[in-house]
């Protein structure tokens, strides 16, 4: 059993500066624990956190309340060290989804805090807004980088601006009652998985400002900051087993999250209207984040979801057991040295292949439950730049790219929803419909259903899907995995 090292949380203050969208449990594992950090250590207790709930189930930002809005984080380095983090400065939690626990009709009701999240992001008092939504939370085309004004949700948000349900939504009314109020607008800060985040943020805010009113549109353009950020630490969904684990450390808490030790966040120095200094906690301010995004994307993010998706089918249930085995291990290597590599520009002296060693050894971690189908989710929002981007870039130099042909296989066949043994399991993605489709039409036909999927220009860059000599290459590999199996197409890269 792991002799804990135990650190309590700091003293309330009820001084909110930051409202953070989007309180799941990378949130409470990332962001408030640099936050519990620099409180701690500084003694400025003056950058609160209320976080919002803007879709998922209503009883984490209940039970948080319940608990006088206090949990734990236990930061797994291996089986045997754990350091017990008690967190409290997450000071206030909203939940403005879709409460099905309530209405007379039995299809709940929204926004139930929906009003006071739009006033504290209102109040001069809030600086800065922090966001982890994932990738499909902006509801853009993730091709061309559009707002996609015919989602369900963000024509909801347009027909009724002063009740959104979307995280831009919430954003431009937000900051349309600022505006009103002459309160200069507060800095966009994202924190999820995508190239220039900071810029998607900003696109997807003054695309729905637009059809709203230009005005607004302009101002937030003119006046708004959304500074880039790239965010890293492993924080597998909760399982009975971890919370058995953490109970067997004096741990009982239902809100309690497990990550790995490691964590970091580099940050572009943009926020007008102040931040914590933070720095001396290890967040690292830079001018351009974009290098370092890109390192992280291309390597870490892009090498799970090859695990994901290869491994998944074949009943490998985490991270974990899939890098113990030498072929898949030997795979994300050569990946992320012969392919992905090559496609970065870095700051003089970032190493990239001690980065991807280390990489492995966190994957190797054998305290945390990465599960893959986790991992896979939303696939069709995350592989353009997890994957799409570098290879795209390696096809106009000529380069082949066949870790990503396979990769891109394993996907198509992960979408089918049933595994090598003939399980069924749920395809959690936006697009799962239309995947359901392509293989009730296609699903005997390799060389269509391959076609199908690269033709997908929401996904697919439009050069990629063009390229004959990669549709080949992906097909050929869809074969190969197909019907001969993992372990051949494989041995077949090698």
């Amino acid at each position: 059993m792991p002799h804990p090292v135990v650190v309590p949380a700091g003293p309330r203050t009820g001084s909110l500066r930051i409202v953070h969208l989007g309180l799941g449990a990378f949130h409470r594992a990332h962001q408030a624990v640099y936050l519990e950090r620099y409180r701690q250590r500084s003694g400025d207790t003056s950058w609160g956190i209320c976080s919002a709930n803007l879709r998922s189930s209503i009883a984490l930002v209940d039970g948080l309340r319940e608990a006088g809005h206090r949990y734990h984080v236990a930061q797994f380095t291996d089986s045997e060290t754990v350091t017990l983090r008690e967190i409290g400065v997450i000071e206030e939690a909203l939940f403005t989804g879709k409460d099905k626990l309530t209405g007379r009709d039995g299809q709940g009701r929204w926004g139930r805090d929906l009003e006071a999240l739009l006033a504290r992001l209102a109040a001069p008092e809030t600086r800065i807004v922090t966001l982890t939504v994932t990738e499909k939370g902006y509801f853009l085309n993730p091709a061309s980088g559009m707002l996609l004004f015919d989602d369900p949700m963000i024509a909801a948000d347009i027909a009724a601006p002063e009740a959104p349900r979307t995280a831009p939504g919430i954003l431009v009314a937000a900051l349309a009652r600022r505006r009103a109020r002459g309160i200069a607008p507060f800095t966009v800060l994202s924190c999820d998985n995508m190239p220039d985040n900071g810029r998607c943020a900003r696109h997807a805010v003054v695309q729905l400002a637009e059809r709203q009113d230009a005005t607004l549109a302009d101002w937030i353009e003119r006046e708004g900051a959304f500074p880039s950020s790239m965010v890293d630490g492993i924080v597998p969904a909760m399982t009975e087993a971890d919370f058995t684990r953490l109970s067997a450390l004096g741990i009982e808490d239902p809100n309690a999250v497990v990550a790995e030790a490691y964590l970091q966040w580099v940050v572009e120095d943009d926020f007008p209207l102040g931040r914590p200094d933070w720095t001396a906690d290890g967040v690292e301010m830079v001018a351009d984040v974009a290098p370092f995004e890109a390192m992280k994307l291309r390597l870490l993010n892009a090498s799970h979801s090859l695990l994901a998706y290869l491994g998944a089918p074949e009943g490998i249930e985490t991270v974990y057991e899939a890098v113990s085995r030498d072929d898949l291990r030997a795979l994300l290597r050569r990946y992320m040295l012969e392919e992905a590599a090559p496609t970065l520009v870095m700051p003089e002296g970032t190493d990239l292949a001690t980065y991807a060693e280390s990489l492995l050894a966190r994957f190797a971690n054998d305290s945390l439950r990465h599960r893959l189908h986790q991992i896979a989710m939303d696939g069709s929002q995350k592989l353009p730049q997890r994957w799409l981007i570098g290879t795209s870039a390696r096809r106009e130099k000529g380069w082949e790219s066949p870790c990503i042909a396979l990769g891109l296989a394993g996907w198509i066949r992960y979408t089918a929803g049933r595994d090598t043994r003939g399980n069924t399991y749920v395809v959690d993605d936006p697009l799962a419909a239309r995947f359901a489709d392509l293989h009730a039409r296609h699903g005997q036909a390799p060389e269509a259903l391959v076609g199908a999927f690269l033709a997908m220009d929401d996904v697919v860059p439009s050069a990629l899907a063009a390229d004959a000599d990669f549709a080949e290459a992906v097909l050929a590999a869809y074969r190969r995995l197909t019907e001969q199996g993992l372990d051949a197409a494989l041995a077949h890269l090698t």
